[in-house]
């Protein structure tokens, strides 16, 4: 491939490479967050205006709209108006990834800067006038047994709120290992959040291989993970191991065995025209057959 390049007046618009070169986006999806970074602020951009303006039709143009969503390229938000009304904005993201760090940063300034303003409430030290006489020590109540040939109700163990870390599937081989660790890996390309580290590229590698094994290919697993992700992503490795835990899917059925055919007879050399034929023993082909039955007609048969 020859580029040739141009000096462009005024009126073009830049587009990263993360966007053009997208690897989960459609052609249509590309081509409409392109042009919707074209247009002017506050231009309208719903399926109506844009299905006018192409000709791929509503359909298409929302699915691709809805692909720009999930990847964070696009974001519709209800806000309410001076005069009360509820209305839907479209907000066009030009970099989802760097803006949710810089998001991140913000937040993490802001919290910093809300720590260092607000004092830690100061303990009073008690005066030695105001220190309470110790009080006395009661003597412990008398244990009552309970009467013989009764027990007690055990009580039931109170349920643990405390939530539990998701159970990650194993696979049955190490088939898929490679691929798998491979994909985690890349997953740093389709978003700079999920840069893992080594220690949970290893304890993530059997839930994908589990994936892999069950039969989802590469680009689905990586689809499970990228897709919809949070603007602030504080801990990936927690959110990948919960959806690779909750949307596993089915392993594949077991295929029947079919019932096994008969071989077909061998070919057979016809004594009568020398044609090929199948059969299992030597002799004639249908058609000589059928003209030796017709010879051997009677002549009155034959007249009449």
């Amino acid at each position: 491939m020859h580029k040739v390049t141009e000096h462009q007046d005024p009126g073009y618009t830049i587009v990263g490479n993360h966007l053009t070169r997208h690897r989960s986006l459609s052609g249509l999806a590309i081509g409409l967050a392109a042009y919707i970074q074209s247009l002017p602020e506050g231009a309208p951009v719903d399926i109506r205006t844009l299905a006018k303006r192409f000709p791929e039709g509503r359909e298409r143009i929302a699915a691709a709209l809805r692909e720009l969503e999930a990847y964070g390229y696009l974001e519709r938000v209800r806000r309410r108006t001076d005069d009360g009304r509820m209305v839907t904005v479209t907000l066009s993201y030009n970099n989802p990834a760097a803006t949710r760090a810089r998001r991140a940063r913000e937040d993490a300034a802001q919290t910093k800067r809300r720590t260092a303003v607000e004092p830690p409430p100061a303990t009073p030290s008690p005066s030695p006038a105001s220190v309470p006489a110790p009080a006395p020590v009661p003597s412990p109540a008398p244990t009552l047994e309970p009467p013989r040939g009764r027990t007690e109700p055990s009580q039931p163990p109170q349920p643990s709120h405390a939530p539990q870390p998701p159970q990650l599937p194993e696979p049955a081989t190490r088939e898929h290992h490679t691929p798998a660790a491979a994909l985690l890996a890349n997953l740093r390309h389709d978003d700079p959040c999920l840069l893992l580290s080594v220690r949970d590229t290893h304890r993530l590698t059997p839930p994908v291989a589990a994936w892999l094994e069950r039969g989802a290919s590469p680009d689905a697993v990586r689809s499970a993970l990228t897709t919809g992700l949070p603007p602030t992503l504080r801990h990936p490795a927690a959110l990948l191991a919960h959806r690779l835990a909750e949307l596993l899917p089915p392993p594949l059925p077991a295929a029947t065995p079919s019932a096994p055919t008969a071989p077909p007879p061998p070919l057979q050399t016809c004594d009568g025209c020398e044609r090929a034929f199948r059969a299992h023993v030597p002799g004639r082909c249908r058609d000589c057959r059928q003209r030796g039955q017709q010879s051997r007609e009677p002549l009155s048969m034959k007249l009449s």
